[in-house]
């Protein structure tokens, strides 16, 4: 990967996806248990996370591989902001998907705290992939939005 190749790819894209969940816990305990980058595969179907190249901080290299029957996707994403335990930037640079992501965690008090993730993809095809994400993206947005709340249930029980 190019300096250049990341420079383009952490460009929004114009398809855009997000999803949110209150998680009962601390946003300490909410933020180390997603940069758990390994533990994703507990709550993302079908993928299995893991670091590439550093330690999960900035400057990572992390790689999700989901295969679902002889499909697979590989999601090669540079970890390009850890701001503990607010915010998680990267930036997704793979041939498919390309375009930057964030995670965010918001302490509501009580030990509550509000995650959004949110993704901005280059949607590729050209305008078919325009033309075909207004299909694609509500299956996005439940999918990102059931991951999250097992995300949060596994961490309410002290799972991850």
């Amino acid at each position: 990967m190019t300096e250049e190749n990341l420079r383009s790819a952490a460009q929004p894209g114009s398809g855009e996806v997000t999803a949110t969940v209150i998680v009962n816990a601390p946003a300490e305990s909410v933020f180390k248990a997603f940069t758990a980058w390994e533990r994703q595969s507990d709550w993302i179907p079908f993928t299995k996370v893991r670091v590439v190249e550093g330690d999960g901080g900035e400057g990572s290299l992390v790689e999700a591989v989901t295969a679902l029957g002889p499909a697979t996707l590989r999601d090669e994403m540079r970890v390009v902001r850890v701001d503990p335990p607010y915010e998680v930037r990267v930036v997704h640079f793979g041939r498919l998907l390309r375009g930057p992501g964030v995670f965010r965690c918001t302490p509501m008090g009580e030990g509550r705290t509000q995650v959004v993730w949110h993704e901005w993809f280059h949607l590729p095809g050209g305008v078919a992939g325009r033309v075909a994400w207004p299909v694609l993206w509500p299956g996005s947005k439940v999918s990102l939005t059931q991951a999250l709340k097992k995300f949060a249930r596994l961490v309410e029980a002290g799972k991850i």
